[in-house]
């Protein structure tokens, strides 16, 4: 990875460029609390280079991608006609255009989190709801790097989440990480309902190309632990909220 590529990293995330099960599991998510809804006029709020917006157009769905970053833009046009280079913070589009909005690890990324949040509510129709990953502060790794003397480290590096919380931003201050109740304040003020509220471990994917059966036998395990207390320590927190 060049070091251009690491500054983008570093500012905004790496997308999904491949298909494989930790993707294919979230969209059955996102299809399971989208019901009806998945039939109707989607955005994806952080498009990347439009992998999901591929999916759920196959799935019947009006799907309109919105990407901060030009070349990727480029690249998710490629998938789909209706992608639009702009900022989270600032949608150009109508209030009460969606019936669904996807924000796939997005939020942690943007200027101003509770703007964005705000002009998701904003862009949704009255009974829209809005399905909302973002990375959760109990997991045992920073996944998208730190700084340190002035040098962008890439990739997974331990412990930093649970630092306080003015040393983990000093390291990570390119990306937020959410606790339950930062991820609630973001909410404060606006008329919505939480259909879904809870923590998710990934799909570990690289691990099982690597080790095979024992990466499966991992990844069985922990998500396995979604279902227990032990939740608090998974990757993402997916939640599910309806404009009423």
């Amino acid at each position: 990875m060049n070091q251009r590529d690491l500054d983008k990293a570093a500012l905004r995330g790496e997308p999904s460029y491949v298909w494989r099960a930790g993707q294919q599991r979230r969209l059955e998510m996102i299809h399971k609390f989208a019901e009806h809804r998945i039939n109707g006029t989607i955005l994806e709020n952080g498009c990347g280079v439009g992998m999901y917006v591929e999916k759920l157009t196959d799935l019947g769905a009006r799907v309109i991608g919105l990407e901060y970053d030009m070349d990727r833009a480029v690249e998710a046009h490629i998938r789909s006609k209706e992608i639009f280079n702009a900022a989270g913070e600032f949608i150009p589009l109508p209030s009460g255009t969606f019936d669904l909005i996807l924000s796939h690890e997005v939020i942690e990324h943007v200027q101003d989190d509770r703007v964005a949040i705000r002009e998701m509510i904003r862009v949704l129709k009255v009974g829209g709801r809005a399905v909302i990953f973002c990375p959760n502060r109990g997991y045992p790794f920073e996944t998208h790097g730190i700084y340190w003397n002035g040098k962008y480290y890439f990739g997974n590096k331990l412990f930093v989440n649970y630092f306080p919380r003015f040393l983990r931003n000093k390291l990570a201050p390119h990306v937020r990480v959410y606790s339950r109740a930062d991820l609630q304040k973001l909410f404060d003020g606006l008329s919505v309902k939480f259909i879904e509220r809870t923590v998710i471990f990934g799909a570990y994917d690289n691990i099982i190309a690597r080790f095979g059966v024992l990466g499966k036998f991992l990844r069985a395990i922990l998500q396995f632990l979604e279902t227990t207390p032990l939740k608090i320590l998974g990757l993402s927190h997916f939640w599910v909220v309806e404009k009423s």
